[in-house]
């Protein structure tokens, strides 16, 4: 049973595209640990290694409903190969900039930029492509896969840059970051697609087929709950992983070693949950794990404030590290499923969005009231808020919680169709007949 979690890579396309990222995502996370100490080793202001980590981040967020648009309007796996030669040139251009050794911290956090866009337009297209290279019964496993795949890429892509800066430079950091791309570009020439259909007029603006996704996505059940969740666990439980820092050292009165264990312990623990979703599901069903973990989340997070000691919140943060990938690869793999197959990167674009917009107001509203009464408070006063938000909506809005059931989903429900509900029951998109 254990072993239905790897069962997606006996799926050739699925094995090639996934090992390619992991390799890509050890040299990506190699880079972000290098980036933050050249600008910070350079400068002495926290305020440029904010930037640096703002300039990355944020484009996935606000760029997402572009990359999803593109996704659905071009060739995904062409695309997706343009996009990530785009992100090893910008790798390759830090490379340079590190090996000169002069360049201004605004090229740096410019750079990091271009780069954040290139990724922001593109991974879209790597979501949407996922149930095209692995059978359907196996989309959640695939889901579940790749979520383990970024945390290990998380736990040894630092590592390998602390061994990188020390033995070599930052600039080889960088360098490593460009070549791993090619990993990528070389699996996806060796995959096959099936043939997508594309209904919707190419001349369409972008602007006009993200309003017709964000209808799609507003008229099927299942995306409109998914989205709305994880829009409230982005505002009030995701805050914990920037927080983290302010924990070791504020809260438990430790230092730089305690804030990597307890980023370390996350990582394991979203890599243990991951690897457990498939088989727990098989034996719970998808929706009923789902609903769970968005109840053991919050409790987790509250056990996690809780923790009077480096060893108690190491442990409790790999239990919340477990319960939060089970949420954000169930609600993930909802959309997958009950997204129209040519909406499907559209949508996936918003719920991206929801998730990376609202999460840094999220972490900066907790930070503010951390300062004033303190990060323990602030951890438990988010656990138990998040819970009771869980509650009220499962009594007030337990439609919401069915809709995440996809068993019955149509799998092909097309652009201007109807898109099967829970039980069968057809929502019509929008009348402009552009879905995704």
């Amino acid at each position: 049973m254990a072993l239905s979690s790897f069962r997606p890579l006996r799926s050739r396309n699925f094995a090639l595209v996934w090992s390619a990222a992991l390799v890509s995502n050890v040299g990506s996370w190699m880079q972000t640990v290098a980036l933050g100490y050249v600008i910070t080793a350079r400068t002495h202001e926290p305020l440029w290694t904010g930037l640096v980590a703002a300039a990355a981040f944020l484009p996935m967020g606000l760029l997402a409903p572009v990359g999803g648009a593109l996704a659905d309007r071009l060739d995904r796996r062409r695309w997706l190969i343009v996009t990530t030669v785009a992100e090893a040139c910008f790798a390759a251009v830090l490379a340079v900039l590190a090996a000169v050794g002069h360049a201004p911290p605004p090229a740096l956090v410019g750079v990091a930029f271009l780069g954040g866009v290139a990724a922001a337009v593109g991974f879209p297209t790597y979501q949407a492509m996922l149930p095209d290279l692995v059978p359907r019964q196996d989309l959640l496993a695939a889901v579940s896969l790749s979520s383990a795949q970024f945390n290990l890429g998380r736990v040894i892509g630092p590592a390998l840059a602390g061994v990188v800066l020390v033995v070599g430079s930052d600039a080889w950091a960088f360098a490593v970051n460009a070549a791993s791309f090619g990993a990528v570009v070389v699996a996806l020439v060796f995959v096959r697609l099936p043939t997508a259909k594309r209904t919707t007029p190419p001349a369409e603006g972008i602007t006009r087929r993200i309003l017709a996704g964000a209808r799609v996505a507003a008229a099927e059940p299942g995306c409109r709950s998914a989205i709305l969740l994880i829009g409230i666990v982005a505002l009030i439980g995701s805050p914990f992983i920037g927080l983290v820092p302010a924990v070791a050292i504020d809260g438990l009165h430790r230092g730089a070693a305690a804030t990597s264990a307890l980023v370390t312990g996350q990582g394991i623990g979203a890599v243990a949950g991951a690897l457990a979703l498939a088989p727990l599901a098989r034996v719970w069903g998808r929706r009923r794990l789902l609903v769970g973990a968005l109840f053991a989340f919050p409790t987790a997070i509250v056990g996690y404030g809780l923790a009077p000691s480096l060893a108690t919140a190491s442990l409790a943060i790999v239990v919340v590290g477990t319960c939060y990938i089970g949420v954000l690869t169930g609600l993930n793999t909802v959309v997958q499923l009950r997204a129209p197959e040519q909406a499907r990167g559209r949508v996936l674009g918003l719920y991206m969005m929801a998730l990376g917009t609202i999460y840094p107001i999220g972490l900066v509203v907790q930070g503010v009231i951390a300062g004033a009464v303190g990060i323990g408070d602030v951890t438990v006063a988010s656990g138990v808020v998040l819970f009771v938000v869980m509650a009220g909506l499962t009594a007030r809005r337990p439609g919401m919680f069915r809709a995440l059931e996809d068993d019955d989903v149509a799998p092909d429900a097309g652009e201007g169709r109807p898109a099967a509900g829970p039980g069968g029951i057809s929502e019509t998109p929008s009348p402009t007949g552009a879905v995704t």
